[in-house]
């Protein structure tokens, strides 16, 4: 039992960085319109959702943006029926775009700064789940240098190279106790990297409607010193050494078809469809750089599967200065069943999200969104550490960007 939980407790981190509370929050008028923004040049966040749009963009302009997400969960144990809940601090998200190129030219360059998973957990003191997760702190930043090329008035094309960088910290509580009756602890962290591309098309055959094809690659992020820390009795430390080790986890490629749609002057309507490939995350195999009979390298099975997401948003002009927007979205696990963890307590989930767009002058614009991330309630027995219960997770999320235009 101390084995599985301490190969358990060193798989933590990297599953963290693949699917921990992934919102996606690279844009403030895209996410107020369901995420949605292949199709769409709206504005630098283009950078992240279609390099190809990219060279599309009137104006050259920088950007800076942050969400906070508030997120709860609720777990109902599968045995005792007791019901224990986080009690998280808020994570801040954030973004940062730069798009410029002379206005005779074909060519703008652009670059991204961005992240696509933070969370931060804590669950209440004593909950049933102690064992397997007491608190966590994940920080991941993605840097993308992008160029983007005008074909003509209809077509652009564009490519980013993505270099990701990620921290985790993470405790959890050991089933060994002292003389004094308290549990003995297990602290893990770590640093982690991967570099990828994303490349887009862009194609707007009318001025009524526009498509786009977007593909961002798998990225392998690798923990190459992570450190493990063990605080247990003097009569068991040598069985659980402090000390590194080593892992990688593959970021899964994101294949994206969206469309755009002018109804009117005023109205926009946009339709993404994200095809996700997590079926590439077959197994996570850990080396430790200590072996002990406790403590060997092991390879654990999480046959993720391919999933999908189906985003669609409006944006609304009510006068030149000012903009309201709307959407939902439709996400798909990648979770089977027997999988799930107090780490990773994913669920399909079902969103709806808002926002507005304000321009105080032809240089400033300012927007908001605010998203609404509901989890579907999902009941799951886990087949490593056969931990059972009901999982219930929401997210609130708003958000603000600042963005200066220029000639």
């Amino acid at each position: 039992m101390k084995q599985l939980l301490i190969i358990v407790c060193i798989l933590s981190p990297a599953l963290l960085f693949a699917q921990g509370f992934q919102v996606n929050l690279q844009g403030q008028k895209q996410q107020a319109m369901g995420g949605a923004g292949v199709a769409t040049n709206l504005d630098a966040a283009s950078v992240f959702f279609n390099p190809g749009s990219v060279a599309h963009l009137e104006q050259n302009s920088v950007s800076a943006g942050v969400s906070l997400t508030a997120e709860s969960t609720a777990f109902r144990d599968g045995n005792s029926q007791q019901e224990f809940n986080t009690n998280s601090p808020v994570s801040t998200p954030f973004t940062g775009y730069g798009v410029w190129g002379p206005k005779e030219s074909k060519f703008k360059f652009g670059m991204g700064v961005y992240t696509p998973f933070g969370s931060t957990i804590t669950y209440e003191d004593g909950w049933s789940g102690r064992f397997s997760l007491t608190q966590m702190k994940l920080l991941s930043v993605f840097f993308q240098p992008t160029v983007s090329y005008k074909i003509n008035d209809k077509f652009g094309i564009g490519a980013g190279f993505v270099y990701g960088y990620g921290n985790i910290d993470l405790s959890r509580d050991l089933p060994i106790s002292n003389s004094n009756g308290d549990y003995a602890t297990a602290n893990l962290k770590g640093t982690a990297g991967g570099m990828g591309y994303n490349l887009g098309i862009y194609y707007k055959p009318s001025d009524k409607l526009s498509f786009g094809l977007s593909y961002r690659s798998e990225v392998k992020m690798k923990v190459n010193k992570g450190t493990a820390t063990f605080n247990v009795p003097p009569s068991l430390a040598s069985s659980f050494p402090s000390g590194n080790f080593s892992a990688s986890l593959p970021l899964p490629q994101v294949l994206t078809l969206g469309i755009g749609y002018n109804a009117s002057e005023r109205l926009l309507l946009t339709f993404d469809v994200n095809y996700i490939g997590w079926g590439s995350y077959k197994s996570l195999a850990f080396d430790y750089e200590q072996n002990t009979s406790s403590l060997k390298d092991t390879e654990s099975p999480r046959n993720y599967k391919n999933t999908y997401a189906l985003r669609l948003g409006a944006q609304y002009k009510v006068s030149e200065k000012f903009l309201v927007r709307a959407g939902t979205n439709y996400e798909k696990t990648p979770i089977k069943d027997g999988y799930v963890t107090p780490e990773v307590p994913d669920a399909d989930r079902l969103n709806f999200t808002g926002g507005i767009g304000y321009k105080p002058s032809d240089r400033f614009v300012i927007d908001a969104s605010f998203s609404y991330i509901n989890f579907m309630k999902r009941t799951d027995t886990n087949i490593e550490t056969h931990m059972s219960g009901t999982y219930k997770t929401r997210i609130l999320v708003p958000g603000i960007s600042l963005t200066y235009n220029f000639n």
